[in-house]
């Protein structure tokens, strides 16, 4: 008889930390969290969104961590060990996972194009017509796809070689050692970036304008769901990242410090994030003769329109160009290998399949959607309301059914706390059932309720209804059933707890592996 070979581990705490820092600072933390600080009170908002981070963040974080090394499972395997229905959420989160990787990586390979952009300019004097026309060659009708874009697919496809070699090698010398790389030298790339911005005419306004607080805005219910809002999908919880990194973890690890650790790094990046983008939009407003609230913005048309506009008018713009997109890519980088990690462990766990192929066969199957997706003339489209609905309507679910399940419906966060606190320096105390208990769900429903209450009101980027339906309801709504009929399914591996032991294998697959 074949023994069964031993699960990964990472090599050290600190390269556990890398990871779990990489997966959490991603494209959100520098094109999200400044606008979203501008727009809610300013230096105020710091108010709510250090309460979220202490009473929903860091518990969930630490809710994760205790799963994943108590259980040593992917999503779907923690979830079953909790108990045998819980296990279609696992599966959910690995949905979930799988759709946001393939629009994921396509923003990476923009970023990519953008970085050898940047040397010449080659956006000119219209950096939105070129991004929309020239480059993306974005269709008039969402959802037709015309039109292959060269200039999109292979730069994606480069994306996903780096992605799927680094998998390949596995969690201690592939993910451990580029996280060991890649965080260095984002941290120094964005290091040099805030210096460069903050040297920039202008900066003081823009600073003013982030930083200035509104106290009247903590009287608008609004501001404490943005700051939820914010925490939740800055840390890369609510998906199963953190369950799947967390059962590559030694027994003995402290679970607690690791989260306090990982959650205040997020956070630390994201102030750094904000004073670089506000600096340097202080610069454009500066030039343009305009408040700073006129050329604020967000996501997208941040990183790939407002940016370029500003790198064209400030001095050394190629310099910093290749810094900011540099550090797009590298941000986005290591946030997609542990999305998909969590994919290639659920079929790993459940499967039996060894690394190898269950990185090509998983990681090339998303890799085929994204580039398929993706490099068409709708990939904006695509992207635009797939990571709408997921993020509002699946990610925001997913998490919540979670808690719900553990702290509500199964009452075991007395057991997971002794669990964690048996190994951590830091013991949790009762804040931290009273916050999963009843703090984090009832947040995560009223941020819910809030989001559902404008989708009902306009239609989401005003697209047509159709559209949204099956690309944007229909992908949310497809990753729940998806769950529901992979957790229906008979594995030919069954977890079992990894304290109690495993059951006898049948004789016709004994030595198979």
């Amino acid at each position: 008889m074949t023994q069964e070979p031993s699960r990964e581990q990472w090599g050290t705490r600190a390269g556990f930390l890398m990871a779990a820092i990489g997966s959490a600072i991603g494209l959100g933390n520098i094109w999200r969290f400044p606008a979203v600080t501008y727009e809610n009170g300013g230096g105020a908002f710091m108010l709510p969104y250090l309460l979220a981070l202490l009473t929903a963040g860091i518990p969930l974080l630490i809710l994760e961590y205790t799963l994943g090394r108590k259980y040593r499972s992917s999503p779907p395997g923690a979830t079953r060990l909790l108990a045998r229905p819980a296990e279609a959420i696992g599966w959910w989160q690995v949905a979930i996972c799988f759709v946001v990787a393939t629009y994921y990586a396509a923003i990476l390979a923009w970023a990519v194009r953008y970085v050898g952009f940047s040397f010449n300019q080659s956006w000119g004097e219209d950096p939105e017509g070129f991004l929309m026309g020239e480059f993306l060659k974005v269709s008039d009708s969402p959802g037709e796809i015309s039109t292959f874009v060269p200039g999109v697919a292979w730069p994606l496809i480069a994306v996903w070689l780096v992605v799927l070699v680094i998998l390949i090698l596995g969690i201690k010398r592939g993910i451990e050692r580029a996280n060991r790389i890649f965080i260095p030298l984002l941290v120094g790339f964005f290091l040099v970036l805030v210096v460069r911005a903050l040297t920039l005419d202008g900066a003081d306004l823009g600073l003013d304008a982030l930083f200035s607080p509104d106290w009247g805005a903590l009287g608008d219910g609004g501001v404490w769901v943005a700051a939820y809002g914010q925490i939740f999908f800055s840390l890369s919880v609510g998906f199963g990242i953190m369950i799947t990194y967390a059962s590559y973890l030694h027994r003995k690890s402290d679970l607690t410090g690791s989260a306090l650790v990982a959650g205040f790094a997020n956070s630390s990046f994201e102030i750094l994030a904000g004073v670089a983008v506000f600096a340097t939009l202080g610069f454009m407003a500066a030039e343009a003769g305009v408040g700073v609230g006129d050329v604020t913005s967000s996501g997208v048309g941040l990183a790939f329109v407002a940016f370029p506009q500003i790198i064209s008018e400030m001095p050394m713009g190629a310099f910093f160009g290749v810094l900011f997109f540099g550090s797009l890519v590298l941000a986005g980088l290591t946030s997609l290998l542990s999305i998909v990690q969590v994919v290639i462990a659920a079929v790993e766990d459940r499967t039996g399949l060894r690394r190898v192929p269950a990185v090509l066969a998983v990681g090339g199957a998303i890799a085929v959607v994204s580039t398929i997706l993706f490099s068409s003339d709708s990939g904006l489209h695509f992207l635009d309301v797939a990571d709408h609905f997921i993020n509002q309507y699946g990610i925001v679910l997913a998490g919540l059914a979670t808690v719900i399940t553990v702290s509500w419906v199964l009452r075991r966060l007395p057991a997971l706390q002794e669990n964690a606190d048996a190994t951590s320096a830091i013991g949790l105390g009762v804040w931290w059932r009273i916050c999963l208990g009843f703090i984090t769900p009832i947040v995560l429903i009223w941020m819910m309720i809030d989001s559902l209450t404008g989708e009902f009101e306009e239609n989401y980027g005003g697209y047509d209804t159709s559209f949204l339906l099956w690309a944007g309801w229909g992908v949310a709504v497809g990753a729940l059933a998806v769950a529901v009929v992979l957790s229906l399914v008979r594995w030919r591996r069954t977890p079992v707890a990894p304290d109690e032991p495993r059951p006898p294998q049948d004789r016709t697959t004994q030595g198979s592996r």
